[in-house]
């Protein structure tokens, strides 16, 4: 039966998948929310420049 291999016990290696998910998402979030704050700044500074 060529082709048979045992089934590999399943070992954590570093971070689980969950944690790697979990923190990428964090770091995702993080990095919306900044951009979406220099957007809000940005279009307050032009609103500024216009009133004047």
């Amino acid at each position: 039966m060529a082709g048979n291999t045992p089934p590999r016990p399943n070992k954590p290696r570093g971070q689980s998948r969950e944690d790697r998910l979990k923190s990428a998402l964090k770091a995702n979030l993080a990095r919306r929310k900044a951009q979406a704050r220099a957007r809000a700044d940005e279009a307050g500074n032009k609103d500024d420049k216009e009133q004047e």
